[in-house]
């Protein structure tokens, strides 16, 4: 083979590897980072649109302590909740009325934790000046998705 053509081969084979690196970086799975990795907080996210000068700065940390302290207890229930509820697969036969009662118990903790999310809203309107108040209305649009679940991509399930 000819230098020439080695060479043009060598040459066309890193521009691929270049390029198919590029495009793993700039479009590669977005799903691999830890959440609102790249972009603001929700309580940055929360702040800036709202305006909120310093005190309000300083209610809204005392109320974002009081809710991460609820929603970790509540996750910590249901974790021990499946871990009960999926221990029952261990077993020859199901106990069907625990695996109820557990799901139940799980399922109760889920709806506490979003009856905590929204008193947290209304604790954050309740902090809200009347000129904010369209800001806040306009942010309640936007809720499910800054706080939607991430993707966790292929091969979580």
């Amino acid at each position: 083979m000819e230098k020439t053509k080695l060479l043009t081969i060598a040459v066309i084979g890193l521009l691929v590897i270049n390029f198919g690196t590029l495009g793993f970086l700039l479009l590669g799975p977005k799903g691999h980072r830890p959440p609102h990795e790249g972009g603001p907080q929700p309580k940055e996210i929360i702040t800036r649109k709202l305006h909120f000068d310093a005190n309000q700065q300083k209610e809204y940390a005392k109320l974002i302590q009081w809710h991460h302290g609820q929603i970790e207890k509540l996750d910590g229930n249901i974790r021990e909740a499946k871990n009960k509820l999926y221990s029952q697969l261990g077993n020859t036969e199901t106990n069907i009325k625990a695996k109820d009662s557990l799901i139940a118990v799980i399922n109760s903790n889920q709806k506490q934790i979003e009856e905590t999310h929204f008193k947290h809203f209304e604790d954050i309107k309740k902090i809200c000046h009347k000129d904010q108040m369209d800001d806040f209305n306009a942010l309640t649009e936007e809720l499910s998705r800054i706080f939607a679940p991430k993707p966790h991509g292929p091969g979580h399930d």
